[in-house]
């Protein structure tokens, strides 16, 4: 029975599933032909008529491109929710981006955005502490949080590790945090690499009077992830950390169900996202990922610097974690980006920005993103001409001088470690 998935005379419910996509069609190929592909790969056709394909299946599950715009290469596609099983991501992602990107009559595809309605919003748990929850823990009210990533990324053992965080916490900062790629090292074995930094970070709290926060990376197989859960636990840590493209949906789903028992707050990494994100034309982008992210439950997710450091990410994509597509879910602010927006009672994730930081660039960064960011400086705070502990310092003057208004330049002349920061790295237009 043959289909016909382009109506574009539909109206969006607001229990349906909701995709935009970039579409560019393969030469030889119309763009509507293309469009009606995306729809019926994604759902229940395939590449040729079926005779098992039914009245029933047709009028209850098959989607609907509603809206197509060549000038734009866009289409958004309307899915019936029941073609989705609740509290399965992967199930989702294998439907909606699946099978479509290898398409031979796609030349180019890339999944912008999706709109989740409230039966598949509700089947996820969603951050266990969110913004507010950080904030209520670091006792950092109105400001951003400034951190480091301990540098080198590898070679350190545990207890230079450990130095180079209380250095880092000792100078000012609220945030240490473990690289992506160091986990348990022949050099650097997690459970040790725990209980030195894990004691220094009490040393800097009673010294400064201040919280300090040790995001340690658990990333392993699912099994030994919640074995150094246990352990961070047990060790007084409040925090873990998991890269959560290369462990994958599934077992960031595991994790955040084996939280409830823990109670400790999910810093996620995207290490990966670029294979996904950074082609324009093809790929997934990193507002569609951060959006399964916060349904899955992570506290805290890299979204980029929005231009500002040395990863790839343009400003727009990146606060658009910002602007999406007209929602027919929920009353979206626009001043909010999508990580903070009202999402059925999903708490708020804390949005992280880091790569190629450094102190200079602490007053372009707020004034692109606002304060509420987790702002990570790791060469930028090691590379200091004084070490990590005047790096510190410098990046948390940078980030005094941007909360009270005062331009760097002129707050660096009383500052010695920001003024020498700014020599070494300048202060980007």
């Amino acid at each position: 029975m043959k289909v016909n998935y382009i109506d574009l005379k539909y109206k969006p419910s607001k229990k349906d599933v909701i995709c935009e996509f970039s579409l560019e069609p393969s030469k030889g190929t119309t763009f509507q032909k293309a469009a009606s592909n995306v729809a019926l790969e994604s759902s229940i056709g395939t590449w040729t008529e079926l005779s098992t394909m039914g009245k029933r299946v047709i009028k209850t599950l098959k989607p609907s491109v509603y809206y197509m715009n060549k000038k734009t290469n866009t289409i958004r596609v309307a899915y019936p929710n029941e073609l989705f099983e609740p509290g399965n991501m992967s199930q989702i992602l294998s439907s909606i981006a699946g099978n479509i990107f290898g398409m031979k009559s796609i030349k180019n595809l890339r999944l912008e955005d999706i709109q989740f309605p409230k039966k598949l919003v509700d089947s996820f748990k969603g951050p266990m502490f969110g913004i507010q929850g950080v904030r209520k823990l670091t006792r950092v009210k109105h400001r951003p949080l400034v951190g480091t990533i301990v540098k080198p990324k590898l070679g350190l053992n545990e207890k230079e590790h450990a130095r180079v965080a209380y250095d880092a916490w000792s100078g000012g900062l609220d945030v240490v945090k473990d690289d992506e790629n160091l986990t348990s090292m022949s050099f650097n074995k997690f459970r040790k690499r725990v209980d030195e930094t894990v004691k220094l970070k009490f040393k800097a709290e009673k010294e400064t009077g201040e919280k300090k926060i040790y995001m340690a990376n658990i990333t392993a197989e699912t099994d030994e992830m919640k074995k150094r859960m246990d352990y961070l636990k047990k060790a007084g840590n409040e925090y873990f950390m998991i890269d959560v493209l290369t462990t994958g949906w599934a077992a960031v789903h595991t994790m955040r169900n084996y939280n409830d028992k823990k109670k400790l707050v999910m810093h996620a990494h995207r290490a990966l996202h670029g294979a996904l994100t950074r082609n324009p034309k093809h790929g997934i982008s990193m507002l569609a990922l951060a959006k399964t992210y916060r349904l899955l439950g992570v506290d805290q997710l890299h979204i980029g610097t929005a231009a500002v450091g040395k990863m790839h990410g343009s400003a727009s994509e990146e606060l658009n974690i910002e602007a999406e597509i007209e929602d027919h879910h929920v009353n979206a602010k626009p001043t909010l980006h999508s990580l903070q927006q009202d999402w059925y009672n999903k708490k708020p994730v804390f949005a992280v920005a880091s790569g190629g930081l450094q102190p200079g660039m602490t007053q372009k960064l707020l004034k692109v993103m606002g304060k509420n960011i987790i702002a990570q400086y790791g060469g930028g705070c090691h590379g200091h001409p004084d070490g990590t502990y005047a790096g510190a310092k410098a990046i948390r003057q940078s980030a005094e001088a941007s909360m009270k208004g005062i331009p760097l330049t002129q707050y660096a002349k009383t500052h010695e470690e920001l003024n020498k920061a700014i020599k070494l790295w300048g202060v980007p237009k």
